[in-house]
């Protein structure tokens, strides 16, 4: 394996244990939160393998709590989430996930504030990383290493061409791009991982674009 820098062998600036039980958590959940656009009413957090049989000792549960408030990994609010959370009105369920899953520190995080809903399925890879499996029920992948911009779009003839000329026009570089889609001509998702963040007047262009439906950006950093 070939480390892209230190981040990957020492992991992140972290309330402890444990970089992968709690760092990568916490990143989780903050991506969750941030794909939501808002602080959640309720989430239901379904653990997978490992994370679903030692979060409670390793502080996972409060990790991912702590993410959904939009805490970063070194936050010394995380150990508390779970109370602050409670005091901004947000139920939390935790269940214990079944079936087959790609990564054994695995969850699912159902996310909902009034009629907005939002999903994310990914995994704790080791040293605070995180891979992205699933965004609101599309298979697309992304490493929340850079900032993220998710385009919710219709399956239609010219839209990604629209959507990098505009990131193009605002002087944005496109390092990775994954493409989903529901059935031809149906509902699609574009995830971009970038080299900047998209500016507000950037992320209302590619809103405006014809046959997009939501544009929102994911910032770990």
């Amino acid at each position: 394996m070939r480390f892209k820098n230190v981040f990957n062998i020492i992991g992140p600036s972290m309330v402890g244990p444990s970089s992968s039980h709690t760092a990568g958590a916490a990143r989780l959940g903050r991506a969750a939160r941030q794909l939501l656009g808002e602080l959640p009413e309720h989430a239901d957090i379904i653990l997978y393998g490992s994370f679903a049989e030692t979060y409670w000792g390793h502080g996972t549960d409060l990790a991912l709590v702590g993410g959904l408030l939009d805490y970063s990994t070194d936050d010394p609010r995380l150990p508390d989430a779970a109370e602050i959370a409670d005091e901004q009105g947000m139920t939390i369920q935790f269940e214990k996930g079944s079936g087959n899953y790609p990564h054994p520190n695995f969850v699912r995080l159902r996310l909902k504030c009034g009629e907005q809903q939002a999903e994310l399925a990914g995994a704790s890879i080791g040293g605070g990383n995180i891979e992205i499996h699933e965004l609101n029920g599309f298979d697309v992948k992304g490493s929340g290493q850079y900032p993220t911009l998710v385009v919710e779009h219709m399956d239609s003839k010219g839209v990604l061409a629209d959507i990098t000329r505009t990131l193009s026009e605002g002087e944005l570089n496109i390092g990775f791009m994954d493409v989903d889609r529901k059935s031809r001509s149906g509902e699609a998702m574009t995830l971009i991982e970038l080299d900047g963040i998209p500016s507000a007047a950037v992320l209302k262009q590619i809103e405006a674009l014809s046959h997009v439906t939501r544009a929102v950006v994911i910032d770990l950093d």
